[in-house]
């Protein structure tokens, strides 16, 4: 897919990876429009980033929600071609600690969130995306979703979250599978351990064991990073079905 006057929508938008992924897409001639919950930063954010960025305060899980944000880029701009989910949470319970056994509200908020949220946004883009024309290839857009690492080495405590990104991981190929009559492509990346404002916030003693378990480069990995490979998934339209790890070569210890 040609990126130049395309139209994306990223989730989580407004700051750390999503954030990244908008300047980055910009810089290709890309509208963005960012759905975020934070309506004060997103709208900051938006009117930094200049006329071909847009702003809409959407909750990734809510139906009628992303439904509305859909349609004001619609209404905008004439249609969707990239999506880029980013939203997510996390969480840090055993499944048994101190407290006892892990929360069950705090499990299904995360699989609500990273888990629902993603389909969600997924098939009603997808629905979007039916109504482009094809290019040479038949294509109409594409979707980029966003697991983790721990989707296949989670650490203690990390239960409720590799769920929800396992879970992201094992829809990529049913998706991709499902839309491709309709000439939309389904991957997913699973991120290491990247510097973003929450990271940057921890103290040594949380960043450097993990900088440790990275491989090559030693160092964090810088949330542009993680643009260029959307960027370039979304260029390369042989890409298809696939989870792509971006991570140093990272293997994350039990702890």
């Amino acid at each position: 897919m040609q990126l130049q006057d395309k139209i994306a929508v990223i989730t989580g938008g407004a700051s750390g990876l999503g954030l990244a992924t908008a300047r980055v897409l910009l810089a290709r001639g890309v509208r963005v429009a960012l759905f975020d919950l934070n309506a004060e930063n997103g709208s900051a954010v938006a009117a930094e980033l200049g006329a071909n960025a847009l702003f809409c305060q959407v909750n990734v899980s809510d139906e009628a929600s992303v439904q509305a944000g859909l349609a004001a880029v619609s209404a905008k701009w004439g249609g969707v071609h990239v999506v880029v989910n980013c939203a997510g949470i996390g969480s840090a319970q055993r499944t048994v600690g101190k407290n006892g056994p892990h929360s069950l509200e705090v499990f299904n908020k995360v699989i609500t969130v990273n888990l629902v949220g993603t389909f969600n946004v997924t098939r009603l883009a997808a629905a979007e995306m039916a109504k482009n024309d094809p290019n040479a290839d038949g294509e109409r857009g594409v979707i980029i979703n966003t697991a983790s690492v721990a989707a296949f080495d989670g650490q203690i405590g990390q239960v409720a979250y590799s769920a929800s990104k396992g879970g992201v991981v094992g829809m990529t190929l049913p998706l991709a599978r499902d839309l491709a009559t309709l000439g939309v492509r389904v991957n997913t990346i699973a991120p290491g351990i990247f510097n973003t404002p929450l990271m940057n916030a921890s103290p040594d003693s949380v960043k450097l064991p993990l900088i440790e378990m990275t491989q090559f480069p030693k160092r964090l990995g810088v949330p542009e990073e993680y643009g260029q490979l959307v960027a370039h998934i979304a260029e390369n339209s042989f890409i298809n079905g696939e989870t792509i790890r971006i991570d140093g070569a990272i293997r994350m210890a039990p702890r």
